[in-house]
């Protein structure tokens, strides 16, 4: 549901709670799959600490801390977290349109094959 909330929140114009939406969905989704196949999960919000987890458990998930730009986005998503919290931070369309497409067509099919 935060997937298709930062969707809806993208198309009524409301980026920084979209972008929060877009962290909050891989931050459950990769807790999920460390759950499912681990038993337990690192007690975090760092996107890049349970990557690492992950890849771990699966090569392919090292392409998103090893390929520059991938890098770049999740930690961009990450950040999402602690700026919605405590930041006055204002996100742009062209910002979480681009979360949003990054999520959709690498992360989720990373952890789908998992």
């Amino acid at each position: 549901m935060f997937l298709e909330n930062a969707r809806r929140l993208i198309a009524d114009g409301v980026y920084d709670i979209a972008a929060f939406n877009i962290e909050q969905y891989c931050q459950l989704i990769l807790k999920y799959k460390l759950l499912v196949k681990t038993g337990t999960y690192p007690r975090t919000h760092s996107l890049t600490r349970l990557v690492n987890e992950l890849s771990k458990l699966s090569v392919p998930f090292n392409v998103l801390l090893e390929k520059e730009e991938y890098l770049l986005m999740l930690t961009k998503i990450e950040d999402a977290y602690i700026a919605s919290r405590y930041l006055p931070r204002r996100y742009s369309k062209i910002e979480v349109e681009a979360m949003l497409r990054y999520v959709t067509e690498v992360v989720k099919p990373l952890v789908e094959r998992v």
